[in-house]
């Protein structure tokens, strides 16, 4: 194990291993610059950045004004000319500001310049519901930036892949947007060595193997997606359980392995049910493998709805009742 790795001694948290991977980076690649409100002197919203400007300096780690659009035109212009920022947009819904530049820009950049210029930058964004926030700070947007040609969606969903999967990212040599489950921030902590090794992205991440049914999930959903197979396999079904981690571009290879050897396939995700991301991977198994199932696809997601505030907003979300109903439903197709 390398002097760094030996720095890690005990578990940390999801958010903790952000903060790791950031400063990883920061030390060991000059061209790598962080930036977003607030990042700097005080750390953060959620303090994934705490600490790091007092430890790399405020030329590395910059505030920026309160302006989503600005954030995003300094990020696509400095990796346009050979940096590699990481922004942070505070939450998901502060995000639409920024999709000018992302979408029109950055996704674009090698394809109109005919692979002269590429554009490797990362795009910060605490997601998703749980924590009891207000309006715009609990979106569940994935799929608008799955839809968009040369950009990377990625999910961490623990510890340990947050860490491998953002310095990925950062390396990668083109936009990705890097989505961070807020809702489990804190929730469970790992051992993650500080040990610079990369997790691949463009792969899903089968966390338990199974022969009944599969459940492809993502980002905080992993959680309860893992305790339904639990509780199925206590009544003899065995579940097996795939975190897509990168949403785009889509390893659909090992879901399609997985449904060829189970015949069944539930997809649970928190954004709302129409033309959600679980959509796309529903119809590449109707596509794909068709003549492999045994059951109609389940999906277990949020409503058509904004998610609700504040006392409804757990109801809103795929819970391991859900999950576990819906995998009930397919097994019962003989």
């Amino acid at each position: 194990m390398s002097e760094t790795a030996a720095i890690t001694p005990a578990p940390i948290t999801l958010i903790e291993a952000i903060t790791q991977a950031l400063a990883y980076e920061i030390q060991h690649d000059d061209s790598v610059v962080v930036l977003g409100e607030d990042v700097g002197v005080n750390g953060g919203v959620f303090r994934a950045t705490a600490g790091l400007q007092q430890r790399f300096g405020d030329q590395r780690v910059l505030d920026t004004p309160l302006d989503e659009t600005t954030i995003a035109g300094l990020t696509v212009g400095m990796a346009s000319q050979g940096m590699k920022p990481v922004a942070e947009a505070q939450f998901d819904g502060f995000m639409y500001p920024m999709v000018d530049f992302i979408v029109s820009h950055a996704a674009r950049m090698r394809y109109r310049t005919r692979g002269r210029l590429h554009c490797p930058m990362v795009l910060r964004v605490p997601w998703g519901g749980g924590i009891r926030a207000p309006e715009h700070h609990s979106e569940a947007n994935e799929a608008i930036f799955t839809n968009v040609p040369g950009l990377r969606v990625v999910m961490p969903s623990s510890p340990q892949r947050a860490y491998g999967l953002l310095l990925a990212a950062i390396r990668d040599p083109d936009p990705v947007i890097y989505m961070e489950p807020k809702r489990i921030y804190r929730q469970y902590k790992e051992l993650v060595p500080d040990d610079g090794e990369a997790l691949p992205l463009d792969v899903c991440f089968v966390l338990r193997d199974g022969s009944d049914i599969t459940l492809v999930t993502w980002g905080a959903q992993v959680k309860e997606t893992l305790e339904a197979a639990e509780s199925l396999a206590k009544d003899g079904i065995s579940a097996e359980v795939i975190d897509v981690a990168t949403l785009k571009p889509l390893d659909f290879a090992t879901i399609a392995e997985s449904v060829a050897k189970t015949g069944r396939c539930v997809i649970v995700h928190e954004a709302a049910k129409t033309a959600g991301f679980g959509a796309e991977i529903a119809a590449r198994i109707a596509e794909e493998c068709l003549f492999d199932l045994l059951a109609p696809v389940e999906r277990v997601t949020g409503y058509d709805t904004h998610i609700p505030l504040f006392r409804l907003e757990m109801k809103y979300l795929p819970s391991v009742d859900k999950i576990v109903a819906a995998a009930r439903r397919a097994m019962a197709h003989k």
